[in-house]
């Protein structure tokens, strides 16, 4: 597994120990670790604190700047429309996910946010690594919720 995502499912994983729908992400440029963040929805009462915006903030607040030109973003689950909004305003480079989320994706179902004409920045996007993992760990989380 890409060193990279294998600290995104960590942090997926520490969401979820938290009680949080795990969900894990990490920002990367030059092969440096600029932020790494999991869901914080529930503990910040913050409908926002997805691990993407987190990351992204965070990695925007490293670099001293709100464009993350030549950043890749690592993420266990497709980002939600919001995510993936902000993953364009970010100016990723690339967008490596795993699990895919036909309910609620925004980039390779949904609305998806980068094939709108009025979507300024694109970036290239890798889904499906580790899909089954990715996917597991979800339903395993919500089985254990019910």
């Amino acid at each position: 597994m890409n060193p990279f995502l294998a600290l995104a499912f960590a942090e997926a994983d520490a969401a979820a120990s938290r009680g949080e729908v795990p969900v894990g992400a990490v920002v990367v440029r030059n092969q440096v670790v600029l932020a790494q963040a999991g869901n914080r929805v529930e503990e910040l009462a913050d409908p926002t604190a997805h691990a993407e915006i987190l990351a992204l903030r965070a990695a925007a607040a490293a670099v001293g700047e709100p464009r993350l030109v030549g950043c890749d973003l690592w993420v266990t689950l497709e980002p939600c429309p919001m995510c993936a909004a902000a993953i364009s305003l970010a100016r990723i480079r690339r967008l490596h996910f795993s699990a895919y989320d036909p309910k609620g994706g925004g980039v390779d179902h949904g609305p998806r946010v980068f094939d709108h004409p009025t979507c300024n920045h694109r970036p290239e996007v890798v889904g499906g690594l580790e899909e089954q993992m990715g996917g597991q760990l979800l339903k395993a989380f919500f089985r254990d919720k019910r």
